[in-house]
């Protein structure tokens, strides 16, 4: 195997890893916490307190539950398969581009981690995308807590700030080179 490949194959053990953390963390929530453990006290795990909750809602539409109101349909098309074939052509990037540095491929790796693993609760999952953990935010833009997440959402926040600075600062250096 030869070196450019093989730089391009190895972050992609982070797209599994995510997958499979994110879908074991879903698995575990669904078999012992039951759904919307959030309105009942004694089904709620805190870890940190009130800071730091594990419950167990569904999420049907995308972040912030935005697009809750839309039908089953189009729900399945906006939120299913035009992600699908969002990830299916980056992925077809990250292969073609030689360009990108380390990090930004370990980034892209875990925001494809992250991306299709929500997809996959998207296909399999008929009441939603498990979400669990459940943040304190200090009434914060009027917020007592974060909306609830999983591993998943964190991998491609994580991983898309990351890949947003390496890429910020490569422009940034480029301009300053001419």
């Amino acid at each position: 195997m030869n070196n450019k490949l093989k730089s391009k194959l190895i972050p992609v053990c982070l797209t599994l890893l995510v997958i499979a953390l994110d879908q074991l963390t879903k698995f575990l929530v669904v078999k012992y916490i039951p759904l919307f453990s959030v309105f009942a006290d004694d089904a709620i795990i805190e870890v940190f307190g009130k800071y730091l909750r594990i419950i167990h809602v569904r999420n049907n539409a995308i972040a912030f539950s935005l697009g809750t109101n839309l039908s089953q349909s189009l729900r399945l098309i906006l939120f299913g398969l035009f992600p699908l074939g969002i990830i299916i052509a980056v992925f077809s990037v990250y292969f073609r581009n030689n360009d990108f540095t380390k990090l930004q491929r370990w980034a892209i790796c875990g925001i494809l981690g992250g991306g299709l693993g929500n997809l996959i609760d998207r296909f399999f999952r008929p009441l939603g995308v498990v979400d669990f953990i459940d943040v304190y935010f200090f009434g914060i833009a009027g917020m007592e807590r974060w909306p609830t997440f999983n591993v998943a959402d964190s991998a491609v926040v994580v991983c898309g700030i990351i890949f947003l600075i390496t890429f910020g600062k490569q422009i940034y250096c480029d301009t300053r080179k001419k």
